[in-house]
């Protein structure tokens, strides 16, 4: 197996390469989803929403940027194309006619994927000496956990 200078395994690298890829895949098809929810929202929670909807597809957004940036400071290449990423994403796209609990339903589903997901990444940072994707991924963990959290709570129940 092949050795970077540092004597790390070239394994663990690309391990973390595929992490952050795998990121920017769900958070652009998050990204697209929130927006249709944002759109298509309806009933008495509609304000309420529709507003939160807007904050997390804008921190998705940033999330994309900030995961694809990374990817290339560390040599990677990250996925460009909507179909690349809705094909590499553990999140699906919304569909239509889905009612606003539904949608909260299906977003602290994605959300508990991504936690998942995001954690992995950053053990696998971690064991490839990669402590600032690992904080890249710890902050995205804190902020995915407490939005999870408060979806849940709309709901009124665990989900």
């Amino acid at each position: 197996m092949a050795k970077t200078k540092d004597g790390k395994k070239t394994d663990k690298k690309n391990e973390v390469k595929k992490s952050l890829n795998k990121q920017v895949a769900n958070f652009t098809v998050l990204w697209t989803k929130l927006h249709n929810y944002h759109w298509y929202v309806k009933g008495p929670n509609f304000f309420s929403l529709h507003e939160k909807f807007e904050e997390l597809y804008t921190t998705a957004g940033t999330y994309v940027d900030e995961l694809a940036e990374r990817l290339l400071a560390i040599g990677g290449e990250p996925i460009g194309r909507q179909s690349e990423a809705i094909e590499a994403a553990s999140v699906k796209e919304a569909e239509y006619d889905t009612d606003a609990n539904d949608m909260v339903k299906q977003l602290v589903k994605d959300y508990s994927t991504v936690i998942k997901e995001l954690d992995k990444g950053k053990k696998a940072a971690e064991d490839a000496g990669d402590d600032r994707t690992a904080d890249i991924f710890i902050g995205m963990i804190t902020e995915v956990e407490k939005n999870n959290w408060m979806l849940k709570s709309f709901l009124g129940k665990d989900v």
